[in-house]
């Protein structure tokens, strides 16, 4: 009998958890006890688009599909991954140079499920994480054009991340608007990707939250031994 292995693809939830500049802190308050109530229970505070979290279409796009339009069938099942190594800080990923060599398995790879694994999950926690590498619009655009679904990355955005200044990068969010304006949902602070192989069955399932842009999710991946 075969035996499977869970490997845990979403970051903590916590106090100080990052979060992208001016987006809401998360908190979770205690306000009942065992003692005083018999019974615990907590309040939750934190953005749609906090820790490893889905973007749906509606958070660019203008009457798009929200997270509850999203249909399950599409954020479960056997994901391509594409091994990005050695990137820069804040290096463009290019459609010619980094995606291009992988068009054959995109053109084969059914269930449109992409997971983008640039390894910069080892910077989770440091200021070295708001650096990441991003998506050009045309690799954005031409991802959507091969049929993909869904892209997951172990980044804080598919874009380039503001400059320390607070002012948004020449780009803007042209990756975001490319993937979402196509339909494709993102899903962003990916991590733990380099245990993951094409091939595997991973589950990027939000919370069903009826009319939202984005939600936290617990992704993970089925390893079979």
């Amino acid at each position: 009998m075969s035996s499977s292995k869970i490997i845990d693809l979403s970051h903590p939830l916590n106090s100080s958890i990052q979060i992208y500049p001016g987006d809401p802190a998360f908190e979770c308050r205690q306000v009942c006890t065992v003692a005083s109530d018999g019974f615990n229970m907590c309040s939750l505070s934190l953005g749609s688009h906090t820790g490893t979290h889905i973007d749906a279409p509606a958070h660019f796009i203008a009457g798009g599909a929200t997270i509850s339009d999203l249909s399950l069938d599409h954020l479960v099942g056997p994901a391509l991954v594409l091994r990005l190594p050695d990137l820069r800080p804040r290096e463009a990923i290019t459609w010619h140079e980094h995606i291009a060599p992988h068009a054959e398995q995109l053109a084969n790879h059914a269930s449109g499920i992409v997971l983008l694994h640039t390894g910069w999950a080892r910077h989770w926690g440091t200021p070295a994480y708001f650096d990441n590498p991003f998506l050009t619009e045309e690799a954005a655009k031409r991802l959507a054009h091969a049929g993909v679904r869904v892209v997951g990355m172990d980044t804080m955005s598919p874009d380039e991340m503001p400059i320390s200044d607070g002012k948004e990068p020449a780009g803007g969010f042209a990756a975001h608007e490319a993937l979402l304006g196509a339909g494709v949902v993102i899903v962003e602070n990916l991590r733990n990707l380099e245990s993951v192989e094409s091939g595997m069955t991973v589950s990027l399932a939000p919370l069903n939250l009826e009319g939202c842009d984005g939600s936290p999710i617990r992704a993970y991946a089925i390893a079979k031994s």
